[in-house]
């Protein structure tokens, strides 16, 4: 059985979409930008493209994302999409972003049109924002200070767990009966932050609250965190379309794709209490 290449598989998704992968008997290629460590790793450096032909040697289908710290996906992304197509793949799953289709000149959008136009079976999948930052990128401040710091006023957001978007992407990698189309990722819910404080208090016993910040202060602990300020920039440019509610919708295109619904907000943060305690 050829190998299913995982991009990003050191990630909350690749990390779960190469252990289900892996429980189904699929044997998985995991990339790393570092020296190999296990059997199964291959190295690839996707800012210069070197290891990209020697991953994918072998492989009949790949899942593909653009590792965070990076705001032109498409430089990342546009080299795997021209091997995949030159070894004429079975399948490709690019993970994208909720609304990355709303300009053509995004740079993920550009990453999914040139997927959308290679002739390759195809899906892609653009969730919403993770539950897990909370327990990762945001955990900080929400340990030490009790407090989640954002500028994201009292905007609501369907949040969804990287679980759901590792099924999904499993369940799209190894079946065409649902190829060539996108999938806009939610849970089954849109919550405002103060919410999200009451869920997490509720799982840990401890007081959490939201404040909003300016996003000019988020912006500075990002380069004090070490972050390129184009990044910087662009995680601002997101913040700003979540405050203005863009991120509220809630679709049923897990509950198509899987046959269930998804994890709502109350049991990720039951799942993931130990991380704020």
């Amino acid at each position: 059985m050829a190998y299913t290449l995982v991009v990003g598989a050191s990630g909350a998704v690749g990390s779960e979409l190469t252990r289900l992968l892996t429980e189904q008997g699929r044997p998985v290629r995991r990339t790393t930008g570092k020296t190999p460590k296990e059997a199964d790793q291959v190295r690839v450096d996707l800012m210069t493209g070197e290891g990209i032909e020697n991953a994918i040697e072998g492989t009949e289908r790949v899942f593909l994302m653009s590792p965070s710290g990076y705001a032109d996906q498409y430089k990342l992304l546009s080299p795997l999409i021209r091997e995949a197509k030159r070894r004429r793949l079975q399948k490709v799953v690019l993970m994208s972003a909720m609304g990355a289709d709303a300009n053509d000149d995004a740079p993920l959008r550009k990453a999914e049109i040139e997927l959308e136009r290679s002739g390759l079976p195809y899906n892609i999948i653009r969730p919403n924002w993770f539950m897990q930052n909370f327990n990762m990128s945001m955990i900080q401040p929400i340990r030490d200070q009790g407090k989640i710091l954002l500028p994201a006023k009292k905007a609501k957001v369907s949040f969804i767990d990287t679980r759901d978007v590792s099924a999904v992407a499993a369940r799209l990698l190894v079946s065409n009966d649902l190829k060539d189309r996108a999938f806009n990722l939610t849970g089954p819910e849109a919550i405002d932050h103060d919410r999200v404080a009451a869920l997490i208090s509720k799982a840990t016993g401890k007081r959490i609250t939201y404040q909003e910040i300016q996003p000019s202060d988020l912006k500075a602990g990002l380069l004090a965190a070490g972050l390129r300020e184009d990044y910087a920039n662009f995680l601002i440019l997101l913040f700003g379309f979540l405050a203005e509610g863009y991120n509220a919708g809630v679709t049923s295109d897990v509950k198509l794709v899987l046959g269930r619904e998804p994890i709502p907000f109350s049991k990720y943060a039951e799942d993931y209490r130990k991380a704020w305690i």
